[in-house]
């Protein structure tokens, strides 16, 4: 069902709901439905707080159309930085691994940036490991917490590590909007008590799995990012940033030397 414009009263439930680009949402949820009917249902649900990508089955990144599913954390924008990054240390044919993968975005978005890489993905969440397999068709993408997930063939191996770990503060979680809290599994945005307990647990054993030269990429908030590089650098790692103010991103890097 679509419009040439968006429906006047959809926009306005949309708009009293919060929805900040409430013609946008509009559009978008009325070229995925069908009908009236579904149209009405589909709004509904929006209005409930149920994300737009878990709606419309997709969310856009890195200009890839990437499958979302129910309970699965939706890829965020700010996250292409940390892909852009990652792309510039990888090369076809390096063994690159996606930690914490999700729906496996950012496993995506590099394999599509240098071709040819070796890619492998995992994840805590059966969910997301489901989701991940649907949009890395061809990689290897293993369910477990963090590298027991991991063949151990690759310890020794991996060029590139991104890992997209949670890092928000456990207090803080109940502050996030409906969409994320009620809506994304709990352990993709708790982070723990400051919000850097599960990148000091991967800062920790990434160098038993990078390659001399390998690297470690994650993101936290630019409140944390002097703690995250002593937590990289404690590791054994040559620790750097890398900011990103269009997208309000803050990436950590560590190298193994």
């Amino acid at each position: 069902m679509q419009h040439a414009s968006p429906d006047v009263d959809v926009v306005r439930r949309l708009r009293v709901a919060g929805c900040v680009f409430a013609e946008d949402e509009a559009q978008l949820l009325a070229v995925a439905a069908t009908d009236r009917q579904e149209l009405d249902r589909l709004v509904e649900r929006r209005v409930a707080g149920t994300p737009l990508e878990v709606l419309l089955g997709w969310a856009e990144f890195c200009g890839l159309r990437i499958a979302v599913a129910a309970g699965v954390f939706v890829p965020r924008r700010r996250t292409e930085a940390l892909v852009l990054e990652a792309a510039a240390l990888a090369r076809p044919g390096s063994v690159v691994v996606d930690l914490c993968c999700g729906t496996g975005a950012v496993g995506a978005a590099l394999r599509a940036a240098v071709p040819g890489i070796d890619l492998h993905a995992s994840d805590v969440e059966p969910a997301s490991v489901a989701c991940a397999r649907t949009n890395l068709p061809g990689a290897l993408v293993h369910q477990g917490d963090l590298f027991d997930a991991l063949p151990d063939g690759l310890r020794g191996r991996v060029a590139v590590l991104t890992a997209n770990v949670p890092y928000v503060p456990t207090d803080a979680v109940a502050l996030m909007p409906p969409e994320a809290r009620d809506h994304e599994p709990r352990t993709a945005l708790d982070g723990g008590p400051d919000g850097l307990a599960l990148a000091r647990r991967v800062a920790a054993g990434a160098p038993d799995w990078l390659a001399p030269g390998g690297s470690l990429l994650f993101e936290c908030s630019e409140g944390q990012a002097a703690a995250a590089l002593e937590t990289v650098t404690a590791a054994g790692l040559q620790a750097r940033l890398v900011t990103d103010d269009e997208r309000a991103a803050t990436v950590v890097v560590g190298t193994l030397p």
